[in-house]
């Protein structure tokens, strides 16, 4: 609740991409944020919870890893018809093992407490375990040898669990988070009149819970404090403070308070405030070669404010990293990065090994499922695609031995060359802005292999193309054919000379030759018919309006 109105945060998984939905009924704005991993590792997302105050949702989630995440969400977004990125961050490594698939949950009991339910290891039993997210310490633990299935809840200090076939409740009050708390060297007094409660409880004489008539005053003065708890604003720093922090503080609290800081309404100088905290960054990675905050460098770069003639070191840091997953989301963003630069991502793009790309959390938003062949089903009738059939061959010169191979060639092109994440990475190279002239000499220095890779896929992208009537690629902002046919040409205008000289290059180009001369033929077709019907429209605009009723046949052949 916020404000006394309702807000629902729900989950959705695609492809291995996820994104967080937040549904306002005050306001009735639905906002879509694609969550970003800041680590390498991909992994799966077990179990989330959410806190909500005036400013922020608190996201955390249980991943497959065995570490609880953390994303900051603002409440009322800038803008909330658009789909915003938001980077998760590591709050807590490895309090579950990761071979634990049931039996997980994750629940938060205060802002600096959260209770987890899982396996701490491999070979232990189900564990409810109370950890303390600002000093990363255990504060308490409680082995469950019934199991459980994975259901968690806290409210009013009671934690509610499933155990074996019981409903388990058990009491907890989280102490004020201190050091000396955390450490477990704060002195625990206990008042002479309390009496323990029973983890298992009897539903009809649990008055001592504050389940009961008795307590029920009791319980809402907890349900007021906790409500008046949830309604302190965090601090947030100011610019100078937040550049301050940048200089001195670790990586961990710099993210965190910079999310804070990006939450917030902007003002009218936010542009400059932006280009400030990029340099100090910047900065301090050139002097502390260990400092790479790339979080932090992500979330700026989604401000959407930024471009690359105010912070080119940013690119560069990244390529010097070979961080591809930045030089994705700068390549999306960034309207005027250079030719050269463009080009060196592009190398990384097809230099970059498989396993490396499946650690990579990767936005594949642009990329549909190319699981669909291009020949789906061998019909009976042969059936031509917007006037090109793959085995029809209109090429009078090529070897006979390539004619042989003809359906091994139809083969070849059913399945896409590089993987999802690649791809992904290679359609950011076609949607970014280029000029031709400064574009052809860099291409030139790509390698034989690469360059090869590129172009089949270039390839296998426009026979998808050709499958249906509109041209166009399935996805969400997918290459448009213009953009794949031109970038076929400069390969092949920069690197003619080193693909004739590749043998496994001899067949593409016949096949490239072969799909653009039909083409040219269905086009010759379709000036024919146009000019056609504009002499049909002339004549009808000559006939004499007065005449009532007239049948015409018209013949196409």
């Amino acid at each position: 609740m916020v404000f006394k109105h309702p807000v629902l945060i729900f989950i959705t998984e695609k492809d291995g991409n996820y994104f967080a939905y937040v549904q306002t009924f005050n306001s009735c704005n639905l906002s879509k944020y694609t969550l970003l991993s800041g680590q390498k590792e991909k992994s799966v997302m077990q179990s989330f919870t959410a806190s909500v105050d005036r400013k922020f949702i608190s996201l955390k989630s249980l991943n497959s890893d065995g570490g609880i995440y953390e994303t900051l969400i603002p409440t009322y977004p800038s803008d909330p018809d658009r789909n915003k990125m938001v980077v998760k961050s590591l709050l807590l490594k490895a309090v579950v093992s990761g071979n634990a698939r049931n039996g997980v949950a994750v629940s938060i009991l205060d802002q600096n407490h959260i209770a987890v339910l899982g396996t701490p290891l491999p070979a232990s039993k189900e564990c409810l375990s109370i950890w303390n997210i600002r000093f990363q310490t255990l504060q308490a633990s409680k082995q469950l040898p019934q199991g459980t299935s994975g259901q968690l809840w806290y409210y009013a200090e009671n934690l509610f669990m499933l155990h074996g076939k019981f409903l388990t409740v058990i009491p907890y009050k989280c102490e004020v988070s201190s050091l000396a708390g955390a450490l477990g060297k704060l002195k625990h007094t206990q008042d002479p009149g309390a009496h323990t409660v029973p983890h298992f409880v009897n539903w009809d004489t649990s008055h001592g819970c504050g389940l009961g008539s008795q307590n029920s005053e009791q319980s809402r003065r907890i349900l007021r404090t906790r409500k008046v708890e949830v309604s302190v604003q965090p601090e947030v720093l100011t610019s100078k403070q937040l550049l301050s922090a940048i200089k001195n503080d670790s990586e961990k609290h710099i993210e965190v308070e910079l999310r804070k800081f990006l939450a917030i309404k902007r003002t009218s100088d936010f542009h400059t405030i932006i280009e400030d905290i990029v340099t100090g960054l910047l900065g301090r990675c050139k002097i502390e070669p260990s400092f790479y905050p790339r979080n932090c460098l992500m979330q700026v770069i989604q401000t959407c404010v930024l471009s690359y003639s105010l912070c080119p070191e940013l690119v560069e840091v990244a390529l010097e990293k070979a961080d591809v997953q930045m030089l994705q989301l700068c390549l999306q963003q960034f309207p005027d990065i250079p030719e050269s630069v463009t080009c060196a991502c592009l190398k990384i793009f097809l230099s970059i090994g498989d396993d490396s790309l499946q650690e990579t959390d990767i936005n594949t938003e642009s990329v549909c499922n190319y699981s669909d062949t291009v020949q789906d089903e061998k019909m009976e009738e042969q059936i031509i695609q917007n006037g090109f059939n793959p085995e029809e061959d209109n090429c009078n010169n090529c070897d006979k031995e390539l004619n042989e191979k003809s359906q091994d060639t139809a083969e070849e092109t059913t399945s896409c060359p590089v993987t999802p994440k690649r791809a992904a990475l290679l359609n950011a190279i076609l949607h970014s802005a280029y000029s031709e002239i400064f574009l052809l000499p860099h291409l030139k220095d790509i390698p034989a292999q690469h360059l090869m890779l590129f172009l089949q896929y270039l390839y296998f992208l426009y026979l998808k193309c050709s499958q249906n009537a509109t041209m166009t690629l399935p996805g969400i902002h997918p290459p448009t054919l213009n953009q794949i046919m031109d970038w076929i040409c400069l390969l092949l205008d920069a690197n003619f000379t080193v693909v004739v000289m590749i043998p496994e290059a001899k067949r593409l180009l016949i096949n490239l030759y072969k799909f653009v001369k039909s083409q040219i033929s269905v086009y010759s077709e379709l000036n024919k018919i146009e000019v056609s019907f504009r002499e049909l429209q002339k004549l009808n605009q000559e006939k004499n309006n007065r005449e009532l009723y007239s049948i015409e046949v018209l013949e196409l052949f």
